[in-house]
């Protein structure tokens, strides 16, 4: 492959672009570190909001993701003595809360199935 072609495969991946204009090859997930600056409220900063949304939680896991065309923080909030966790979703550009809901163990099962399977190639 000559150089051009690799420095044109490097800058596709990079910004997240497909290879192939026919879709058929799949884009790459995009990496944390791309995400994160791409947003505009800090972490720590969001992971405040959302657990001001939930009294008395503690965050089990977070991640920075793309859902429905938002760039997000979700945060699994555990709070104690209760079944099943608090999801809260915060919006990496606004800081505002987009989604809160309770989900119960099979939820959150399901929930982490959809997402293995989407991340495999």
């Amino acid at each position: 492959m000559k150089k051009w072609h690799l420095a044109v495969a490097a800058v596709a991946i990079g910004a997240n672009l497909p290879l192939s204009q026919s879709g058929a090859q799949q884009r790459p997930a995009a990496s944390q570190t791309v995400l994160q600056r791409e947003a505009k409220i800090a972490e720590t900063e969001a992971r405040k909001t959302a657990l001001a949304a939930v009294p008395g939680g503690r965050v089990q896991s977070h991640e920075l993701e793309r859902e429905n065309g938002k760039l997000i923080y979700s945060y699994d909030i555990k709070v104690a003595g209760r079944r099943g966790i608090e999801e809260v979703n915060v919006d990496a550009m606004t800081g505002t809360i987009v989604a809160h809901e309770h989900e119960d163990a099979k939820a959150e099962e399901k929930e982490k199935k959809a997402e293995a399977k989407e991340k495999r190639p």
